[in-house]
């Protein structure tokens, strides 16, 4: 193999290690952008993670059932960017999240505005991820 060609399988190899993780991310397609949902409830699961931090919230329905709510949110830079960290929902906390819920009508959706029980309010610019 000459000098050259290995110059561009390595060339190549490190273009695509660094390419991929960006094609990696998935589309919000998923969700429905035209009919904002807001759902009260209480905190059943807070996981402050990447790539994406996710919020799992205990509604009650219509006939007093419970149902847990999966709201993704964004990643940790920018949850922190807008006031949430690790430590800002715990476990029975009350909140009220605004989202674009899931097309396929399960309960969940993409978190755009949050409150909590004591009143702090949160809400992403809609160009964030």
């Amino acid at each position: 193999m000459t000098h050259l060609t290995r110059s561009g399988l390595w060339a190549a190899a490190i273009t695509f290690g660094v390419a991929f993780p960006a094609v990696a991310h998935h589309s919000h397609a998923m969700f429905d952008h035209t009919r904002p949902q807001t759902v009260t409830g209480t905190v059943k699961e807070f996981l402050f993670r990447n790539p994406h931090v996710y919020l799992y919230v205990d509604v009650k329905n219509d006939r007093g059932d419970v149902v847990t709510y999966w709201i993704e949110m964004s990643n940790i830079q920018n949850m922190i960017k807008q006031g949430i960290n690790q430590n800002t929902l715990k476990v029975g906390d009350a909140v009220t999240v605004t989202m674009h819920p899931l097309k396929d009508g399960r309960p969940g959706g993409n978190y755009e505005t949050l409150k909590t029980g004591d009143g702090r309010s949160f809400g992403r610019e809609p160009d964030l991820n």
